[in-house]
């Protein structure tokens, strides 16, 4: 039986709780690291209590950087039996979070087949699930409506739940004022500043949000505060509507905090690479080293089919400056709903990304596997070289497709190969190259 709320709440009463026993063997750290880190904030373990089938990980920006799978159906696409699909290719690849972003038809069974079924952190938006659950215009809902959906969420067994508690009435008129190249891109974040508009009211998610705070406690769900006002483009980049937001946000996770209820915070979007370690640097200490939470930043607006590289890129420098969380981008980003081999992409260049920030910031073990890879290219091991790569299946076929005479080079080089020219001369042997 538990004898505390949350994991912060064990954090800070010395309590070192399963949960955090195996991030600590995950990270290569002690137990007691991981629950001062805890403790302070700087490392959320998202695990509703209820979520019982959970295989716990820790986010923090000192940790290995994590990364987070969006899918969930649409009116257009709906067939859950291929988002569960993806669900497991994206479990298989290596992804520590599930984000169900579902926005049509009866979302609670999958929700509960997620948490019931995954091992992996299963996220939410509740603002999206609560124009479906009640099955009413947006304008027709109340604060209490939305409140109610995040309990249903937390009742379910939901790790995370995204509340774009950031943007206020104040939030219209910087809109209005300031001009944006594109406005809220923020799905989440355009509901709410659209309820606000509607009905005159203020944000449900500000305005509540200690009532918010109790239900997260209870179950111990984790919040994650999303950016209402990441940029869309290049252009809305660092702008005062992103940096305002982030300030409130900084407020919001001191609440938070005081009641033991764990945080992460979103951040961008779309941003120039000169300007992401700035960005990093600027919302660790807003949030005063909470788990920064970012999408890309992909670090160019022009590249529609590419912008899992776009993003990776982003997220290379965003990791290695401070992030602690990578949401995945697909080939499909601004343009369609991903399908099964869009999800793998986006995984592979995430956790590229990932790997070579956790190697920058020097996380511990991070590069053993490089270190093998390259013993491995030296010996010419072929298996131990699908072994140690992100992605064995298509590194395998590459070479199947093109195999060359002999296994002691590639159909590129052939006897020209460095490596094998190398080996014979530091051996003593005739290098035949004809």
């Amino acid at each position: 039986m538990r004898n505390y709320t949350t994991q912060m709440d064990a954090a800070k009463r010395s309590i070192v709780t399963p949960e955090m026993k195996a991030v600590a063997a995950k990270e290569f750290r002690s137990e007691e690291e991981i629950r001062a880190l805890v403790a302070e904030g700087r490392v959320a373990i998202c695990a509703n209590r209820l979520h019982t089938c959970i295989d716990p990980n820790g986010v923090g920006s000192m940790l290995r950087t994590k990364i987070n799978v969006n899918l969930g159906v649409s009116r257009d696409c709906k067939d859950y039996d291929i988002e569960m699909q993806k669900v497991m290719t994206a479990v298989s690849m290596g992804a520590e979070a599930i984000m169900d972003l579902s926005s049509h038809g009866n979302t609670q069974p999958f929700r509960r087949k997620l948490t019931a079924e995954c091992p992996a952190m299963i996220g939410t938006v509740p603002v999206y699930d609560s124009v479906i659950h009640y099955q009413r215009d947006l304008a027709e809902l109340t604060a209490k409506d939305f409140i109610d959906v995040v309990r249903l969420h937390a009742e379910d067994g939901v790790d995370f739940v995204t509340l774009h508690c950031g943007i206020t009435r104040k939030t219209i008129e910087q809109i209005r004022t300031h001009k944006r190249k594109m406005n809220i891109v923020s799905r989440g974040g355009s509901l709410v500043f659209a309820w606000m508009c509607m009905t005159g009211n203020e944000n449900p998610f500000y305005e509540h949000f200690d009532e918010i705070l109790d239900i997260c406690r209870e179950y111990d769900v984790t919040v994650s505060l999303g950016d209402a006002c990441r940029p869309g483009c290049l252009a809305d980049a660092s702008d005062v509507c992103q940096i305002e937001e982030l300030v409130r946000l900084g407020e919001l996770t001191k609440r938070a905090w005081a009641k033991d209820v764990q945080v992460m915070v979103e951040g961008p979007g779309h941003m120039p690479m000169d300007q992401i370690e700035a960005n990093m640097k600027l919302q660790q200490t807003i949030c005063m080293g909470a788990p920064f939470y970012v999408l890309g930043p992909l670090v160019t607006d022009i590249a529609p089919g590419y912008d899992h590289i776009t993003s990776a890129i982003g997220g290379a420098i965003a990791a290695a400056s401070g992030a602690a969380f990578l949401c995945y981008v697909t080939p499909a980003e601004h343009l369609a709903l991903p399908n099964v081999e869009d999800v793998k992409q986006g995984i592979i260049a995430s956790r590229i990304a990932a790997h070579a920030a956790d190697i920058a910031k020097k996380v511990p073990h991070a590069r053993d596997i490089d270190d093998q890879m390259a013993d491995a290219r030296k010996a010419f091991d072929w298996e131990k070289q699908w072994e140690c790569s992100i992605d064995p299946e298509t590194a395998r076929s590459i070479r199947d497709s093109r195999a060359p005479e002999h296994d002691d080079s590639c159909s590129m080089c052939g006897k020209f190969c460095a490596v094998r020219s190398m080996n014979k001369a530091l051996n003593g042997e005739y290098i035949d190259i004809l």
